[in-house]
């Protein structure tokens, strides 16, 4: 019998399954919806016996078109930063899940930083102080749930992010992967482990927390689920975003992964974590470990990339595939759109930062403005990017990069070579090709062939002086969204 892995996607709007055989290929695939509420400006919640529910489902229908005896070994990826806290005893959660994009702990992070943490978090964590990590979210169900610390302190009650959450329901092992433990802000990066004086700033337990493991387990068996034979191993766990760096090969020096979603995430293996000032503008995170040392990653983070399309297209009337349509063959003329939609994101993280339209007149038309708003994005990650040198190679993955007029734009201002991957299920298979290396099914030599044969190549193009002159106009107006954000803020500076 031909052996097949099976890989789990745990994302925020649903549950993917896949099954892969000896050779890479997909098998069977299938997926579970899952639902998100916001019962409050600011909160994102989920319910987390719905989460485990969709896995199972996923699972069951995947299996249906396969036999699950030949499933030798389970790969997991998971939404970072959200958080679970359930019982020990009874394995329920005592609370909804706490979405990644939650701000409730942004009064307390303010206050953190008003009181000096913040370069102190970001020396040992590689982060800055904000709401979206796991370590003021579980400080917050805490201080509702358990606000003495005593049924925590004990273990009686267990914190942890979606695969420790998965990990324990699943197989009974309570773990954390290194590299979601690492998005908690409560890791230490030179340690590898929790870090005391910021379990004690948080206010989290360790008796609550799962013990910290390599990308690569031990996990354990799964118990049961569902048609799986009882005792397969899950043999690899990864955050989302690393686990889509790792079906790149990403781990080439040189190789700059690029999701173009709602936001975008830039990232890219480091050989140590830089652990940068405050004002960094790359955040620091363990991308897997799979032995002793782990593989360190920089990452930024852009808040509004495609959202600024589908702003546009709401905008307009019309759908997001129209304005890609219009901005394709188009010319922006002198039409330039900084979507500080909240503030600006890396490399500039400033929150008072406004949106700016500039250089319209009468004759703009909706050509220019969806051309503007495809440009803004290609702008954007550029900025990223000089924060990471010895660029070789973007791979771009997520639903902007149907647009090819956008991975031309990318390639000839950033004047580096853009490879468009043709699978949309990164992150499942990143963390399938992970398991397949604990089975011996191939080598990373093969994964590297594999990324390679996948994509399409876009080249540069641009001429310096036309890279130049489009940076310099798009620089001088992102001066003007940050300056106007600081005058409506009572600030010249």
């Amino acid at each position: 019998m031909e052996p097949l892995v099976l890989a789990i996607d745990q994302g925020t709007g649903s549950t993917k399954a896949l099954l892969v055989d000896a050779a890479g290929q997909v098998v069977a695939r299938a997926s579970a919806p899952l639902s998100q509420s916001h019962p409050a400006p600011g909160l994102a919640e989920q319910d987390a016996e719905e989460l485990l529910g969709s896995v199972r489902d996923a699972v069951a229908a995947c299996l249906r078109q396969a036999d699950p005896r030949a499933v030798r070994g389970i790969g997991l990826s998971t939404q970072r930063e959200s958080v679970v806290l359930w019982d020990a005893a009874t394995g329920r959660p005592v609370a909804p899940l706490v979405g990644w994009q939650d701000r409730r702990g942004a009064d307390r992070a303010a206050q953190l930083l008003d009181e000096g943490y913040g370069d102190l978090v970001r020396s040992r964590t590689g982060l800055p102080l904000d709401p979206m990590f796991s370590a003021l979210k579980m400080g917050a169900l805490l201080d509702r749930h358990d606000p003495a610390r005593e049924r925590s302190g004990r273990g009686e009650l267990r914190l942890g992010t979606v695969d420790a959450w998965l990990l324990d329901a699943l197989t009974g092992g309570f773990v954390t992967e290194v590299g979601n433990a690492s998005r908690t802000q409560l890791l230490n990066l030179a340690t590898g482990d929790w870090d005391d004086e910021l379990l004690e700033i948080f206010g989290v337990p360790r008796a609550a927390l799962g013990r910290v493991v390599a990308s690569t387990g031990p996990f354990g068996t799964v118990r049961e689920l569902d048609l799986l034979p009882a005792g397969v191993p899950v043999l690899a766990v990864l955050g989302d975003s690393h686990a889509a760096l790792f079906a790149h090969a990403g781990w080439r020096p040189g190789v700059v992964k690029v999701t173009y979603g709602t936001g975008s995430s830039v990232m890219t293996v480091a050989e140590s974590p830089g652990l940068g000032g405050s004002g960094s503008p790359v955040c620091d995170t363990i991308a897997w470990s799979t032995g002793q040392r782990p593989t360190f990653a920089r990452e930024a983070n852009i808040r509004s990339t495609g959202r600024t399309l589908t702003w546009l297209a709401e905008l307009l009337g019309i759908s997001a595939d129209q304005v890609v349509d219009l901005a394709t063959g188009s010319d922006a003329g002198d039409v330039t759109l900084v979507p500080a939609f909240g503030g600006l994101g890396a490399p500039w993280w400033d929150p008072r930062a406004v949106p700016v339209l500039a250089g319209f007149d009468l004759g703009t038309g909706r050509e220019q403005l969806a051309r503007a708003a495809l440009e803004s994005v290609a702008h954007q990650v550029d900025d990223v990017l000089t924060a990471m040198p010895g660029l070789r190679r973007i791979v771009a993955d997520g639903g902007l990069t149907r647009s090819t007029a956008l991975m031309r734009l990318q390639a000839g201002l950033s004047d580096v070579e853009v490879a468009r991957t043709r699978h949309h299920e990164l992150s499942a298979g990143g963390a399938a090709d992970l398991a397949g290396l604990g089975l011996g099914l191939w080598t990373t030599g093969d994964l590297e062939r594999r990324a390679d044969a996948d994509v399409e190549i876009f080249t540069p193009d641009w001429s310096a002086d036309h890279r130049r002159a489009a940076a310099a106009r798009w620089h001088q107006r992102l001066t003007v969204a940050r300056d106007l954000g600081a005058r409506a803020n009572g600030s010249t500076s």
